[in-house]
């Protein structure tokens, strides 16, 4: 297992370098000068060449790159060409608020949806199953920002339960952080529920029609008893699988949430990279995504030995 981790590490590399290579072409040739925009519109050409020079963008692109490159293997992710803050130093100010929200929203997608999931499939072609089929075709087709802005007007400006947006850290006590969260994590749960809640179903009736499962049942074990104990354990890995890709897709989910709810987060700070053409922020907040992307396909692939031993790398 250790070995076939390292393995998977080392394969990891050139994938990073790919994306660094990639991310780096596509901002330098998206339209857009970050000295203009640093400047502002009364800016004469002198003082944007000196702009450029100053930032280093007056170089040739190739020498740029190197140049990054360089600093990257030394660990340094360079520094925001409009507040002159290390990038690095920006992503642990923001990282706060993204983590809540990814821990709160997958807790919730598998509280809800893997036993959603199962009865649904227990309980196949009946009425509970058409309604947990229903509202997940539902929970998937609508966009995030729209549930957000529903919950927002339900819940905030409607009953006044919740903030409208902002964000409390947990250090200002567990009932302001909590009340923060709570909207955000609702609205971008309900993309995974119905996911998850989907994948579980699908597999736990696969499974109860193997073979196993009919023995079980000869033995005289209960329909819970061999749902629980047989039909789950062995629909574990198409779930698990699915986890991953959500935890995953979170990313993209994460910058729409906070920009809806105002979160001082990563998706916010992409989105504020993104207009303002920060490129050293937004090469290292895109080289971040893809290393956690990594990161979780590992963990899925090692996750899957525990739920299926015959599963061996």
């Amino acid at each position: 297992m250790f070995a076939f981790i390292l393995k998977r590490m080392a394969a990891a590399l050139p994938v990073m370098a790919v994306v660094a290579a990639v991310v780096f072409a596509i901002l330098r040739l998206t339209p857009g000068d970050p000295a203009a925009i640093l400047a502002g519109d009364s800016a004469t050409p002198e003082q944007l060449d000196a702009i450029r020079k100053n930032l280093g963008l007056d170089q040739p692109i190739y020498l740029q790159f190197i140049q990054w490159i360089g600093h990257l293997l030394q660990g340094d992710f360079g520094t925001s060409l409009l507040s002159g803050t290390s990038v690095v130093e920006m992503i642990g100010q923001r990282m706060g608020p993204s983590i809540a929200l990814c821990i709160s929203t997958i807790i919730v997608a598998i509280v809800v949806a893997i036993p959603l999931g199962v009865l649904a499939a227990w309980r196949q072609g009946k009425l509970l199953d058409r309604m947990v089929m229903a509202a997940s075709v539902l929970g998937f087709s609508i966009p995030v920002f729209v549930t957000g802005y529903v919950l927002i007007l339900t819940f905030s400006l409607g009953l006044g339960w919740f903030p409208v947006q902002g964000y409390k850290p947990l250090e200002e006590g567990i009932l302001p952080f909590l009340r923060s969260i709570t909207l955000p994590t609702l609205a971008l749960s309900t993309v995974y529920i119905a996911l998850i809640a989907r994948i579980t179903r699908t597999s736990v009736i696969e499974v109860m029609n193997e073979d196993f499962i009919r023995t079980a049942r000869a033995k005289g074990l209960g329909e819970r008893a061999v749902l629980l104990g047989h039909a789950l354990r062995n629909a574990a890995v198409p779930i698990v699988t699915i986890i991953g890709v959500g935890v995953a897709m979170l990313i993209g989910g994460v910058v729409v949430t906070e920009s809806v709810f105002n979160l001082p987060g990563l998706g916010r700070l992409v989105v504020e990279a993104v207009l303002a053409r920060d490129y050293p922020v937004i090469q290292g907040l895109i080289l971040l995504f893809a290393l956690v992307y990594v990161l979780i396909n590992l963990l899925v692939d090692v996750s899957y030995t525990i739920f299926d031993p015959r599963i061996r790398y």
